[in-house]
């Protein structure tokens, strides 16, 4: 296990040149390649770039987007993302309840450990069967940013969640969820990591799987690249994510009373995803504070018709209410990354969160998962800018960009 190539600090931008230049390091003799990006719910991890230029490179790939739990990518959507070059025929779909084969378990006794004795289930790891279909190279391609199920989001995630099934997906949202998500959220070593690393180490160490991880940061001039690393072990991704630390993490000096975030509708259409609002600045509102979430594309509460219907159910709650409600329906209980979604998206009563939908959700809608309910034009997004407002209001024009957290909650 080695890592193939690193480039990264907190100045610097590469170019696509540079990134040509990077890819080179892979087997130009495989003949047989898959590659794994993520889907649009990703377009600024430039994974669409990477995946067109690796195309190039292997003609004859299958490309899987990475969805988890997110819906089928349209034609459309793979245009926007990959370009016009790959047929689409070469794109396959992954199916998170179904086309996934079981390669082992991760006792229970392990996952009690990690938890600290929160849980202690078995996890069976599954993932997509195409992975077995003789590849000689898998080419797994993502952003290294701060995530709030694993810590950083990407490496073994996109194998173990990407393309995995419903088991190590559920329980390892739900392993999260438990342990806490400030102890979790841009922290390199985490018990959801542990699991990852575990089940793909363990179970699929026969596979040719190498890693190819960015780091974005957005500035004023747009999204640019500040580290690109390629390899298959624990180094190659650790490297990356302490780019990540430095180039997506702002520290503040005071709880935040009033922020503002706007969900692109390209990127955001359900709760599932748009939430990353409330998970990304949770670590710095102000106790009594208001997060107010624009969200001009949002038509869904879950990306999957199961998850939407237990969302509605039962509403971002808090803890107690959703624990309480796995202990009485095995519905609930069979889709723990729902319950875990559900915790994650509650602020415990801590601080208010207003979501202002355009025509796919009503307010009405909105209301009853426990949501108060706003009104788009109340807040014009042209006459904010990024970070402080003169009024004092913080705005976000991405959450998915990164984390927010005061300096004393984050070493």
């Amino acid at each position: 296990m080695a890592t193939l190539f690193s480039r990264g600090s907190t100045t610097d931008c590469l170019t696509d040149a540079d990134k040509r230049a990077a890819l080179r390091v892979l087997d130009p003799t495989a003949r047989n390649v898959l590659i794994l990006p993520p889907d649009h719910t990703r377009l600024n991890s430039d994974a669409g770039t990477l995946t067109a230029m690796l195309y190039e490179m292997f003609p004859q790939a299958d490309i899987m987007p990475a969805l988890g739990t997110h819906s089928p990518m349209t034609p459309a959507q793979l245009r926007m993302m990959f370009g016009d070059a790959i047929p689409l025929e070469r794109f396959l779909v992954h199916h998170w309840r179904r086309n996934v084969r079981h390669v082992g378990t991760i006792p229970g006794a392990r996952v009690s450990d990690w938890s600290e004795g929160r849980v202690d289930y078995e996890v069976r790891v599954e993932v997509n069967h195409q992975l077995f279909a003789g590849y000689d190279l898998i080419l797994s391609v993502g952003q290294l940013v701060p995530h709030e199920v694993v810590g950083i989001a990407n490496y073994t995630k996109n194998i173990m969640t990407g393309v995995g099934g419903a088991d190590s997906i559920n329980k390892s949202h739900f392993l999260g969820a438990v342990y806490g998500m400030e102890r979790i959220m841009g922290r390199i070593e985490t018990p959801v990591r542990k699991l990852f690393n575990y089940g793909i180490q363990t179970f699929l160490g026969d596979l040719s799987i190498v890693y190819i991880l960015t780091v974005m940061q957005k500035t004023a001039a747009g999204m640019v690249m500040r580290g690109l690393y390629i390899g298959d072990d624990d180094a190659t991704f650790t490297m990356g994510a302490k780019l990540s630390q430095q180039v997506n993490l702002d520290r503040l000096d005071a709880p935040l009373k009033k922020v503002v975030v706007y969900l692109d509708p390209h990127e955001f259409k359900s709760t599932w995803l748009g939430n990353k609002a409330i998970y990304r600045t949770r670590m710095a509102m102000a106790d009594g504070g208001e997060l107010i979430i624009l969200a001009p594309g949002l038509r869904e509460f879950g990306e999957d018709p199961e998850i939407d219907r237990l969302i509605r159910r039962y509403g971002y709650r808090g803890t107690p209410a959703t624990l309480a409600a796995v202990k009485t329906d095995p519905a609930l209980a069979n889709n723990l990354s729902a319950a875990a979604h559900l915790i994650h998206g509650s602020s415990e009563g801590r601080f208010r969160i207003t979501y202002c939908p355009g025509p796919g959700l009503s307010a009405k809608e909105i209301r009853s998962v426990g949501y108060e309910a706003g009104r788009l034009t109340d807040y014009p997004v042209e006459s904010y800018r990024e970070g402080w407002n003169p009024d004092g209001t913080f705005y976000i024009s991405n959450p998915a960009l990164g984390l927010w957290a005061l300096k004393g909650n984050f070493p």
